[in-house]
């Protein structure tokens, strides 16, 4: 009778359980694969039957049929190599089956039968968890990111040998010591109270940081908008448990969380160079991968000199930001991976850099400045919050003695309009103002009479579009939290039609 147990696939951010059959006869010696494996599966073949040899257990002289069910579903990566060991040792008769199908097991093998760490772990445990499985036997480089999974055994295994001690004779090995991912932002150590001036800059990212607005800075070059902007995370409120769960099961499958490494305990802030591809952006490739949009999940996506970038790799960002997802579609599946993010930009006001500036002229022609501007549609300008200008500073405030407001300060008041805002948004999903939809928007943004009149000039004279209107009305939101207010005044909506004018 074929040996079974189960081993799990990712995809996307989640992890689906993979029955294994392993079946023995008698025949010519053989090792066939089947079950839409892709090369490094059909590829453990020659490491299963190295790893069994050299930690001192015969292979078996048989006809050996391993299948990977469901057929329909594609397997990849190394993770397959211990249950395909132990189920050849099962049916082999040197591992007993009593508890071999009441788990989740995966690994890689090395030759010597050493277990090599995988990725997507922490999507693994919570799948076994979900199938209600009683343990999940892995690779102890990968144990830390595993524990976090309450309800189910971690039994952590550092070669082949260990894990046929487990199912045998039920020796847990010892468990690996674990550290928290805290990853290393830009900004990490950097402080607003190093930042001279640009206090309308300060201020509207204090405002996108407390609502998870969108924001583009411009102004000429040194101006700081980059040193702005790598200051966000010091200001950014802290991860959720759920937040960070889901985080770091993106980072595990996309092979960013340090082996030994448990929760990713900061939010996220991303900043691709402008010569990434549209796949890089948003996800894709020939084996699927999460691209920056999701990686920055819960977190800020930087586009320094936003205008180098690609038209068309720009444009791919309207669909997450206005769905809060990635889509991946392929002829036999489609990926969804998350994507809620702040997006920060940052660009010059034109091709020389100094249009406006009263110390340096302009030399660019209009044609330039317009094929220049031409670089960022209307569209996703549209899905913009905040637009802030960062004038060149002059000499008194580079010469200026004493120091700005600091993170800890601003992040403080971030803190305590965020809190309102899960107060607010309690059972319905959203965690933020920027996620509100039409229908909370309606219910949380009541404006009175004279907030009324305000919008409705604003949307005269700007020429707001219905979607700029509600992103205006999160941004006023986000404002009367700050200051702790339930109504939004007028005063509030004014601040928020000053940063939605059209700059540069």
């Amino acid at each position: 009778m074929p040996a079974r147990l189960f081993s799990a696939a990712v995809l996307g951010i989640d992890g689906y359980l993979i029955e294994v059959e392993v079946d023995l006869s008698r025949g010519l010696p053989s090792f066939d694969l089947v079950g839409l494996a892709d090369t490094a599966v059909k590829e453990a073949k020659e490491r299963v039957k190295a790893a069994i040899k050299n930690s001192g257990y015969p292979f078996p002289t048989h006809k050996i049929v391993v299948n990977l069910a469901p057929a329909d579903l594609r397997k990849e990566g190394g993770g397959f190599d211990l249950p395909i060991a132990l189920g050849i040792m099962s049916g082999a008769g040197l591992i007993a089956r009593g508890r071999l199908a009441e788990g989740v097991i995966t690994g890689e093998l090395a030759l010597d039968g050493t277990v090599r760490p995988v990725r997507g772990v922490l999507a693994i445990a919570l799948a076994a968890h979900k199938a209600g499985k009683g343990f999940v036997l892995l690779p102890a480089a990968n144990y830390a990111e595993a524990r976090v999974v309450k309800g189910i055994e971690v039994v952590p295994v550092r070669n082949l040998s260990q894990a046929v001690a487990y199912l045998n004779d039920g020796l847990v090995p010892p468990a690996p010591p674990a550290r928290e991912a805290e990853g290393a932002n830009p900004g990490e150590g950097e402080d607003f109270a190093e930042v001279k001036g640009q206090e309308t800059a300060k201020r509207a990212l204090e405002i996108a940081a407390a609502g998870g607005h969108n924001l583009l800075l411009n102004g000429p070059p040194g101006s700081g908008k980059t040193m702005l902007a790598r200051r966000v995370p010091s200001i950014l409120p802290p991860l959720t448990r759920e937040e960070s769960i889901e985080i770091t099961k993106i980072y595990s499958i996309a092979g960013l969380l340090p082996h030994g490494a448990s929760l990713v305990t900061r939010r996220p802030f991303r900043s691709p160079h402008h010569t990434i591809t549209k796949a890089g952006l948003t996800g894709g490739g020939s084996h699927p991968r999460p691209g920056e949009v999701t990686l920055a999940h819960h977190g800020v996506l930087f586009l320094d000199e936003l205008t180098e970038f690609r038209r068309e790799v720009l444009e791919v960002l309207r669909q997450p930001l206005e769905d809060g997802v990635g889509l991946i579609s392929r002829a036999l599946l489609s990926l969804v991976y998350p994507a809620r993010f702040m997006l920060l930009l940052a660009k010059n006001p034109c091709p020389c850099g100094f249009l406006g500036d009263p110390e340096h002229p302009c030399s660019c022609t209009p044609w330039q400045l317009q094929r220049y501007r031409a670089r960022v549609s209307g569209p996703l300008l549209d899905r913009i919050d905040l637009r802030i200008e960062t004038p060149r500073l002059n000499h008194r405030e580079i010469l200026a003695d004493g120091a700005g407001e600091s993170s800890a300060q601003i992040r403080e008041r971030v803190v305590r309009a965020r809190a309102l805002q899960e107060e607010r948004f309690t059972g319905t999903g959203i965690h933020c103002n920027a996620h509100m939809g039409p229908g909370a928007i309606k219910k949380f943004c009541r404006l009175g009479a004279e907030a009324r009149r305000l919008l409705a000039g604003a949307i005269q004279h700007y020429g707001l579009s219905a979607r700029g209107c509600d992103r205006l009305l999160k941004v006023a939101r986000t404002i009367a939290d700050l200051e702790g207010k339930e109504m939004i005044n007028s005063a509030h909506l004014a601040e928020a039609i000053q940063y939605r004018e059209e700059k540069g």
